[in-house]
């Protein structure tokens, strides 16, 4: 079989239609069905049914983390994954390898997809991750850039969708479901997690109330996207945090000094004064009863309290796991068989129980 003539890249959400969103989505919550009994413990005499590999669509094939910053939840998720997928996940930090000593990005990313089948690549400035795939053989995954951070809100969507329960009480727990139109707040930085939001929850269904400083707002080619795609009608945006917590369903924040931006800490944490989520914010902001919270962690007290991030509203950890099943899905789509429209006969949600589970977590 001949292979595509444009190598596939994922630099943002922006850059798949909402159906193929959904199908990711749809395939990770897959996925981690499929693994998570080959995971389990092997304690003698117990019985693992419907003991089925996951696609091994990396099977000898190397994928290049690129990072050039520190990472947990995102290191993890791709080695664990790749591994699960049959194939091997090599780290290259950026004292492992010549780029940008000795070797121009361009060369580097020749090098790189001349040995490797894929590269997810963490970089700085985006324009890095974009020379990055403009001179690639082989498909280029954005694992993090100034701009965007597609695989995050994956995750975010993914466990949303497995706990639409908490919106409809209609909804079966521990299955993948339609979500009710949601409104979602999300109060603090414009920074690569709020970016894909804002190019993806509109074309959902759902709505997007955002507060932050007026400094700290989306960049102009950010905020061009979300116009391209007609996502503006469905985002308020404004400077008080109780104001965007109104009606929110969801809860998100961030944090408020991304990395390379420690020397603007004071500045920030200035700035930033009033904007930390808690109840007595979400209460007096008129916030539904039942509003959830996530946060992509690391996590810094002052974005959020306690008692939210510890709570039962909170989400964050369900939702770092789930960081895993979405770059796994990613992997297989996007490196192991180059098209991001879901595997053949893929369907863009999973509404009940697959064969052989059960309906509880």
């Amino acid at each position: 079989m001949s292979l595509p003539n444009k190598v596939p890249h994922l630099m943002t959400l922006a850059d798949l239609t909402a159906p193929q969103i959904r199908k990711l989505v749809a395939h990770s919550h897959h996925l981690k069905r499929r693994s998570e009994p080959w995971l389990l413990p092997n304690i003698p005499g117990a019985k693992k049914k419907n003991l089925r590999l996951p696609p091994q669509s990396l099977f000898g094939k190397t994928i290049a983390l690129l990072f050039s910053k520190r990472s947990t939840r995102t290191r993890l998720a791709a080695e664990t994954s790749a591994e699960l997928l049959g194939g091997k996940a090599l780290f290259l930090g950026k004292e492992d390898i010549q780029l940008g000593v000795n070797e121009s990005v361009r060369d580097s990313a020749r090098v790189i997809g001349g040995m490797c089948q894929g590269i997810f690549a963490r970089v700085g400035e985006h324009s890095e991750i974009e020379e990055l795939a403009e001179h690639s053989p082989v498909p280029v995954l954005n694992a993090l850039s100034s701009y965007w951070h597609p695989t995050q809100i994956l995750a975010d969507l993914l466990t949303l969708h497995e706990n639409a329960h908490r919106f409809d009480k209609t909804k079966p727990a521990g299955v993948l479901s339609e979500l009710p139109p949601l409104t979602v707040a999300y109060v603090g930085d414009s920074a690569n997690v709020l970016h894909d939001m804002l190019v993806t929850y509109p074309r959902l269904g759902h709505k997007l109330r955002v507060a932050s400083p007026p400094q700290y707002r989306a960049p102009e080619a950010v905020w061009k996207r979300v116009e391209e795609l007609g996502c503006d009608k469905d985002i308020w945006w404004g400077e008080d945090p109780k104001e965007a917590v109104k009606g929110a369903d969801v809860v998100v924040t961030d944090t408020w000094i991304s990395m390379g931006q420690e020397a603007e800490k004071a500045e920030r944490l200035q700035a930033f004064q009033g904007y930390q989520v808690t109840e007595q914010l979400c209460k007096e902001g008129g916030a539904n009863p039942d509003w959830t919270f996530l946060h992509c962690l690391p996590r810094k007290p002052d974005e959020v309290d306690d008692e939210v991030f510890y709570g039962p509203r909170s989400l964050v950890f369900p939702e770092a796991d789930n960081r895993k099943w979405t770059i796994m899905a990613v992997f297989e789509s996007l490196f192991g068989r180059w098209s991001l429209d879901g595997p053949p006969g893929a369907k863009e949600t999973y509404d009940k129980p697959q064969k052989g589970e059960s309906s509880e977590k």
